[in-house]
């Protein structure tokens, strides 16, 4: 490549990398913003959490007190000669009501509720947002998060909740989400993001494969980096998201007892941010995978040869592998929407370009790879490590020093010589018996002397002449 190829080569991996860390950032506002199902799920985590279900107890507490005569409902419920003690009993009984504020929010009747508002809140936030109702006007009116149910809910748990719907303010235990003069911002940030989220997702990919497309005779060194990139952008994505928690935490809650449960919302409503992270990341390991399986390193090419036979010869079973993959990406990802549609799609044409590269590619570097070569190379691999593992353990019975022995330069048809005392030598291997490996022989050479040797047919002295003249190459 020119010069000037390259250089536009690396920017567009750059640009690709910095546009997979913004739609990131894109599609995790447009789907907990704008999708009701992933708000609802994320505020169940929320009101699992002991920290904010804490927070809500609270609330609620102070809700109920705020809004209802507490001491003079009590008042009520006393007899005439105790009712003086209805004060300290109000106040005996707020602490009672937090703590079973606490227990009440773990009863799935309250789970429930709060399900249920929430549901109806973010229904009616999206609305407005999308412009499908009249539910807020401009000049006036607020969406908001209705607690109403699960403070009278509280209110009949602690005794005091006959004809509480009746005594509560329409505003009570409400918390306003979005308000009329904030309207017209929101819903052009709403149509920015929902356009961004699927423009980026894109333009992403159409980045990564423009330079892999300009990379003529080096692509695989651009897919690996586009692989790092992906990665790259991924964990830059956890990382900001750590420092951002702090900062919006920092500046939205005020009350720094109300911190951790800040914190902790938080945590909870960017786990869809993390897993969008995650899914960059894979991605990106698997383009790292691709570039390397192209490489010229030697494990690349051994992989190669191979896949090279499955390539050249079941063509469709290859392609139809890699479709059923994509259909069980897409029908098991969160989503099913035309963002995840286009951007498995441009993943899936990607990866069949790879493949018919790599095709090409191993055609080219092994036209005759079969099967037997690769296993036939295993087979073999395996059958001499059993053998050299059973002449190892032979060799340790006899305390060889050495497990590999020299080979003679020819075998010249010698056998053992008859040692004293008349024993008769060991016979010499017929020719019409099948070639065996020269360490074998030996070592049965040597197993016969040691048995003559225990038997006291040779002496000390001639073993370890025989011995050594077998370990010599004689």
């Amino acid at each position: 490549m020119s010069r000037g190829r390259r250089r536009l080569v690396k920017a567009l991996v750059v640009l690709g990398s910095l546009l997979a860390f913004l739609s990131v950032c894109a599609i995790w506002v447009e789907r907990q913003a704008l999708d009701t199902d992933d708000w609802v799920a994320t505020s169940d985590r929320l009101i699992e959490n002991e920290t904010i279900r804490a927070a809500v107890a609270d609330y609620l507490v102070d809700q109920l007190y705020a809004n209802v005569d507490v001491e003079k409902e009590i008042e009520g419920k006393l007899p005439s000669d105790v009712k003086e003690f209805a004060g300290p009993v109000s106040s005996g009984l707020r602490q009672v009501a937090g703590e079973a504020a606490g227990k009440v929010l773990e009863t799935s009747t309250a789970q429930s509720l709060w399900e249920k508002a929430n549901r109806t809140a973010h229904e009616q936030l999206k609305a407005v947002l999308e412009e499908k109702g009249d539910t807020v006007s401009t000049e006036e009116g607020t969406v908001t998060l209705n607690l109403g149910a699960l403070l009278k809910d509280l209110a009949a748990q602690i005794g005091i909740g006959e004809s509480l719907a009746e005594r509560l303010p329409p505003d009570a235990a409400q918390i306003e989400i979005l308000h009329s003069d904030e309207l017209d911002t929101a819903q052009d940030i709403v149509v920015a993001v929902k356009g961004l989220a699927l423009a980026l997702s894109i333009l992403t990919f159409v980045a990564f494969a423009a330079a892999i497309y300009l990379s003529r005779g080096s692509r695989w060194v651009t897919v690996l980096f586009s692989g790092i990139g992906l990665v790259t952008a991924g964990f830059a994505v956890i990382v900001a998201r750590q420092i951002a928690g702090g900062i919006v935490v920092d500046q939205l809650v005020v009350d720094a007892s109300a911190k951790p449960a800040g914190e902790a919302t938080w945590s909870i409503a960017t786990t869809l941010m993390v897993s969008i992270a995650t899914t960059v990341i894979v991605i990106g390991l698997l383009f790292a995978l691709a570039g390397w399986l192209a490489s010229p390193t030697g494990s690349a090419r051994a992989c190669r040869r191979a896949v090279a036979p499955a390539l050249r010869d079941y063509v469709p079973y290859v392609y139809a592998g890699l479709a059923v993959l994509v259909c069980i990406y897409f029908l098991a990802g969160p989503s099913q929407n035309l963002r995840s549609f286009l951007t498995t799609l441009i993943v899936a044409g990607m990866a069949a370009f790879g493949i018919h590269e790599l095709r090409r590619q191993t055609a080219e570097e092994f036209p005759d790879a079969s099967f037997e070569d690769t296993f036939g190379r295993t087979r073999k691999k395996v059958v001499s490590a059993v053998r050299e593992a059973k002449v190892g353990e032979r060799a340790a019975k006899l305390r060889l020093p050495e497990l590999r022995l020299p080979k003679p330069a020819e075998p010249e048809g010698e056998d053992v010589r008859e040692p004293a005392g008349g024993a008769p030598p060991a016979p010499a291997p017929s020719h019409a018996a099948p070639a065996r490996d020269e360490d074998e022989v030996r070592l049965e050479r040597l197993e016969r002397l040691a048995a003559l040797h225990e038997k006291g047919a040779l002496t000390d002295e001639e073993f370890a002449a025989e011995k050594a003249r077998l370990l010599g190459g004689g």
